[in-house]
């Protein structure tokens, strides 16, 4: 075993894409990897100062879309440009932002899954960000992304995951097992 120190490679990391409206009304999107499942209604997100933390002062309701294959390149760059500094940030991603249908955040039309969310707390906030927890109100799925049960089909979707360690994407692949099933075997 080779050691590497102290690092937050928690594998696989998500490619999130948060919403945002500011207090114009102005949809903003900017891109995190340090999320998760809080609990069964909540998730939490670790976000540094942003214009999207800037917004949910005003706002505390927003979006998480999951990136694709086909939103990489736009997702890619909405994490490396700051919407406090380019005017014209969301213009050049070339998505498609409409008003969610439960939460005061756009919905970006691009992505195949997008959760709507509400603020429920924010913990150890301070001037270089915060903890924010959130309480999941909705999940919006295109149907074109329905299995045949009618569930969101996530190899269908070619979610990407982040890699910490060579600082690239990479596309989520096929099923090899049945959660809370396979595991019976060895019963």
């Amino acid at each position: 075993m080779k050691s590497f120190g102290s690092k937050p490679w928690m594998l696989p990391q998500p490619v999130l894409i948060i919403g945002t409206y500011d207090k114009d009304g102005k949809p903003n999107a900017m891109n995190a990897a340090w999320g998760g499942t809080w609990d069964m209604h909540e998730i939490m997100i670790s976000l540094s100062s942003h214009k999207t933390t800037d917004n949910l002062t005003v706002n505390n309701e927003f979006t998480v879309a999951f990136a694709t294959r086909d939103t990489m390149v736009a997702a890619d760059y909405v994490g490396i440009v700051s919407g406090r500094n380019t005017a014209d940030k969301m213009e050049r991603t070339g998505w498609t932002a409409e008003k969610a249908p439960n939460v005061n955040a756009p919905l970006f039309k691009e992505f195949p899954m997008t959760m709507e969310c509400r603020v429920k707390e924010k913990l150890y906030e301070s001037e270089t960000g915060c903890y924010l927890i959130a309480e999941v109100v909705d999940i919006q799925c295109d149907e074109q992304y329905l299995d045949a049960d009618g569930q969101p089909d996530v190899e269908r979707m070619q979610i990407i995951t982040y890699d910490p360690v060579h600082h690239g994407y990479i596309e989520l692949g096929k099923t090899v097992g049945k959660a809370f099933a396979d595991g019976k075997k060895l019963k």
